[in-house]
């Protein structure tokens, strides 16, 4: 099928792939792990898009990660991944009509306690924030994904829509883990200005900045978009606050790496930006 990751890109990666080597279902080591794939996989571009998203079926199955966090997903997408990852994964919606944001949660591997879609007031691109809480191994998670305002001039609606996130992130309850997967399509001046709280972690800078993952829009490796200039940007990211209270287990980033790098059979890849798939280890606290 088109799409079925390569052996030579599950290896192109900032840390080894874990899921190439994670335990079956019966295996501790499967069980002592989260993982976690955030994409904005443009459903907005009907072009080829039949083939991109079996692309993209295939990609969720062979990772088969716990956590799916999905941007600019649209109705026929979905009721294409419905049919065939219904019976896996639970489905929350950010929203029904236009493009809009999604999750998918491994039933075997989550429990949903409650969701909430909180949209931005001051946004003119409908955009939201997406939370969900759940529970995994008993230990309480919210979960987050967001497609912060877009293009170069919309800056301070995007630095707006980061505060928000990083005020819910910061502001949890001492026993929950928060995680956060989205496209921000932040530039890093935008973050520096912001800034993030002391208690939250940039899963790629926490990992020590692996060049590999850096770009997760790049017009030079991608070519889905006819792009005069060539530029990239890491516009997709991972944020981690750790739960602090005694007692507590702990979320550690194990490994992060890119994911859709291979072009399908119809001369596109799965989306016009790379997706996120990355692990964390279970620690005692």
């Amino acid at each position: 099928m088109d799409g079925e990751p390569s052996a030579e890109e599950k290896t192109s990666s900032c840390t080894p792939v874990v899921s190439e080597s994670r335990e079956g279902p019966t295996g501790s080591k499967e069980d002592e792990e989260l993982s976690l794939i955030t994409w904005n996989i443009d459903g907005l571009d009907g072009e080829e898009q039949p083939a991109r998203a079996r692309s993209l079926c295939s990609y969720l199955l062979s990772y088969s990660a716990d956590v799916v966090l999905i941007q600019e997903m649209v109705q026929a997408y979905m009721r294409f991944m419905h049919k065939r990852l219904a019976d896996t994964y639970t489905f929350i919606e950010g929203g029904r009509e236009g493009y809009f944001t999604m999750m998918l949660l491994k039933k075997s591997r989550l429990t949903l306690l409650d969701s909430q879609n909180l949209f931005f007031p001051n946004s003119h691109m409908k955009r939201n924030l997406l939370v969900a809480q759940v529970l995994f191994r008993g230990q309480k998670l919210w979960l987050m994904t967001s497609h912060f305002e877009s293009c170069k001039a919309n800056s301070v609606e995007r630095m707006r829509q980061l505060r928000v996130v990083m005020k819910k992130m910061s502001k949890a309850p001492d026993d929950v883990t928060v995680l956060f997967g989205g496209d921000t399509n932040l530039r890093d001046y935008e973050v520096a200005t912001v800034g993030i709280p002391s208690n939250v972690c940039d899963l790629w800078e926490q990992l020590g900045e692996p060049e590999k993952c850096r770009y997760t829009w790049d017009t030079v490796a991608n070519t889905n978009k006819e792009i005069p200039f060539k530029c990239h940007f890491r516009f997709d990211r991972v944020y981690l606050r750790r739960a602090t209270q005694d007692g507590i287990p702990q979320l550690d980033p194990d490994n992060m790496a890119l994911i859709g790098l291979e072009k399908l059979r119809c001369g596109l890849f799965t989306s016009d930006h790379w997706g996120i798939y990355c692990t964390f280890s279970v620690k005692q606290k």
